[in-house]
């Protein structure tokens, strides 16, 4: 079993955050998989920029503002 560091987007609003996990692969099945408190982390993420809370997702991930563009 061998891990690898990744980045997941997760994209709540006019917010997008970059969440740092570690992938876990295996031969068995389910590979790659994340870590329970990866999961986690990316659900509190996600939480945090629903509530609007962007402090709190600041300490897991860094978090972007979204502009749309106007042509």
């Amino acid at each position: 079993m061998t891990t690898r560091h990744h980045t997941k987007l997760v994209h709540e609003g006019d917010y997008v955050a970059e969440v740092d996990v570690d992938l876990i692969e295996s031969d068995a099945g389910w590979s790659p998989c994340l870590s329970l408190d990866d999961a986690y982390k990316l659900d509190d993420v996600r939480a945090a920029l629903r509530r609007g809370d962007i402090k709190a997702a600041t300490r897991l991930a860094r978090i972007f503002a979204l502009t749309p563009v106007v042509v």
